[in-house]
Parts: C-alpha cells; structure tokens; sequence
C-alpha cells in the first residue's frame, strides 16, 4: 500500500498539472504580448563541453525588494517567485562562440543547453552565452546574456559550497523557521555568516592572489529562488558561482532522502567535469553535510583537500568518527565554529594567502557589529 506521504504527493502533482493545464488553455484567448522573458542559470563546463540551464516565463507583478519592506510585501513577492507562469515547450537559439543550438523548454519551461568542443579563453573565469527566443515569435526577440564558468589554467582548486546555514542564515534545523525565513524576507534582509564573504573571496583568489579558483554552491533549494539567491551573493559581495537546485516539483517534497541524492549527483558532476582540479568541500552539520562529503571522499580519494563544516551542533563521537574515516582517506575535515577559523586553517593549508586572514577578521566583527535582521520564527506565519 501506498504510503499517505506518497499519497498526497501524488495528488500535488495532479492538481498542479490541472492547473497549468487549465491556465495554458486560458491563456490561447489572450491577445500574444513580449512579457515573455528567458531566465538563463550560470552554466559550466571545460575545454571539451559546457552545460548549462535556463527557464522561459511570463514576466509577473513581483516588483523590487529594499531594506524597508514589511513582511507582507516580502510574502507577496515569494508567492510570485513560487507562482510562475511558465511558457512550455518554447525554443530557445543558443549560441556560444561560433556555435549555435535549438533547444525546445519541456512543459515547465525549463531547457537544458550543452555545446562540445568548444574554444576558450584560457585566461577567463567567465564567458558569455546569447539566448534567443524563436518560439512564441516576436518581430524584435530579446537576446538574453548567459554566463558559463570555465575555470582558467591558473586555478589550483575548487570549492564546492552549501547554502543554508553554510554561507546564508536559514534556519534549515527548524522548517517552520525556516519557511519563516524564506517566505518573510528578500535579498537585502537574508544574513551571511560572519566573515563568509571575504573568506570566499580569498579562496577564489588562492594562495597568490590571481588563481581564480572556480566556486560553485549546491542546496536543496528550489529553482524559484535562484534569482533570490543570486542577489544575495552579489549584495553581500560573495563570489558568484554555478548554483544547483532543485525542480519545486512535488516529486520531491515528501522524500526524505532526494537532499542527501540531490547534492551527491550534483557534486559527482562537478569532480567528473574537472578530474584535473581538487576540491575543498563546505558545508554545515545541521543536516547532512558531513555524511554525504564523507561518501564523496570514499569515492574520490585524494580529490579532496579538504572539507569545512559550520558547527552547529555538539557531538563529539561523531566529529572523531568522522576525522578518523575522512583522514584514513587522504583527506582532513575541520569543524568550524565561524568563518576565520576555517580561514586559519585554510591559510596554514597554502589555499589562501596569509595576508587575506586580518580582512576576514574586520569583516567578522564587522558582521557582528551591523544591525540584524528581524530574527523570524515560526510564529510569524501565525
């Protein structure tokens, strides 16, 4: 029999195919506009191929976030960010260098872009891609800029990053709190962690300043947030890097194992994509950050340099299980209770320069010191 988590999930994604379904057929009466617009997603790759995704929506009534904005108008624009009018099976023209694709959006609007043996700038962190939309038609189509990340020779590592409560406070331990926290506020109240910008910032610089080490962040987060999320990274000044999130589909509601598979595809991609490079892992124990780096040291062997992880609970046992497992596998993990800590260790590790440590100490007390956002709890959806 058939579990009830299965149950209601089953019948989610059944009125949510109905409704878009019934919304589509509506929207036939209505006169064609250009308030359709394609959202491209940082894409990856390497000299051999690149990756990429995008999505193609209608445009809605969500306006811009500030400072000021009371609860309410931050709830508003988060169901706008949920409520996406997608545009299904659209064609997008793709074109990157000298080369060109058609891809057709499945009926969520979503695309997946890959070009093969591309040429590169081998001394850029970032190239561009042109999105054009051929289908619906218009007389003058918006070209919409992509970014691709192809990490340059220079760069020594990688760093692959969590979100919530890794480099974003979140409050993933307590769901209501954190649905709080996510629904209750926008980019410009969402916290970093203390010092988690310039200690990035110094890992993307490397050692001697100029390696351009590639970042990239993996959550369990949806889609509809990318654009929120990326406004955080740039307001907070943290590096920009490939994100991996999941469909809101509801598919994926209920399961309590697609977090921990989600975030291992997603790392296995990037190790795959760059078997030259090792990796420096971050992450939180709130959830299960350390279980699943310690599978992708198992897998990897001396891939990872490293792995950090935010301390948010005590449990020694399991600390000193885990230093002994990941140590016998070539690799070392270190319990951070903040950011300098794990830039302490970073510096003695040759991955960042010594000279970033006294900026990534202002920044911390800087942090601190700044006035905090309203601290949400689950009253507040009261």
């Amino acid at each position: 029999m058939k579990s009830w988590k299965t149950k209601l999930q089953n019948i989610f994604e059944r009125i949510d195919d109905w409704s878009d379904e019934i919304r589509h057929r509506l929207d036939k009466f209505d006169d064609p506009d250009d308030d359709i617009f394609i959202l491209p997603f940082m894409g990856f790759g390497n000299h051999e191929k690149i990756v990429s995704k995008g999505r193609v929506l209608e445009k809605n009534d969500a306006d811009l976030a500030s400072e000021t904005d009371s609860r309410w108008r931050n709830l508003v624009r988060t169901f706008h960010l949920f409520e996406t009018d997608e545009v299904p099976h659209a064609l997008v023209k793709a074109v990157f260098g000298n080369q060109e694709n058609e891809i057709r959006a499945d009926k969520e609007g979503y695309f997946d872009i890959e070009f093969n043996g591309i040429k590169r700038n081998e001394t850029a962190l970032w190239h561009e891609l042109e999105l054009v939309l051929l289908e619906p038609a218009f007389e003058n189509p918006t070209i919409t800029k992509g970014q691709i990340l192809i990490p340059p020779a220079t760069a020594k590592f990688g760093v692959i990053s969590d979100i919530d409560d890794t480099v974003i406070k979140t409050n993933v331990t307590n769901r209501l709190k954190m649905l709080a926290t996510t629904v209750l506020s926008n980019e410009h109240t969402r916290l970093p962690f203390e010092g988690v910008s310039e200690f990035y910032r110094a890992l993307q610089n490397g050692k001697d300043g100029s390696e351009n080490n590639p970042i990239f962040y993996v959550s369990s987060s949806p889609w509809n947030l990318y654009t929120l999320l990326t406004e955080v990274l740039k307001k907070r000044e943290i590096p920009l890097g490939p994100l991996f999130l999941k469909d809101f589909g509801t598919h994926t509601v209920f399961n309590a194992s697609d977090h921990q598979s989600h975030k291992l595809e997603n790392i296995r991609r990037v190790l795959d994509t760059y078997p030259h490079l090792p990796f420096v892992l971050i992450g939180d124990d709130g959830e299960q950050d350390p279980q699943i780096y310690r599978q992708v040291v198992r897998e990897y062997p001396q891939r990872i340099r490293v792995i950090y992880i935010r301390k948010v609970s005590d449990n020694f046992a399991e600390e000193m299980s885990l230093t002994r497992e990941v140590s016998e596998s070539g690799s070392q993990i270190i319990f951070a209770p903040d950011s300098e800590f794990a830039a302490l260790h970073a510096a003695g590790e040759n991955l960042i320069a010594a000279d970033d440590l006294p900026k990534i100490h202002e920044e911390k007390l800087l942090d601190k010191a700044s006035p905090e956002a309203e601290d949400l709890t689950e009253e507040d959806l009261i």
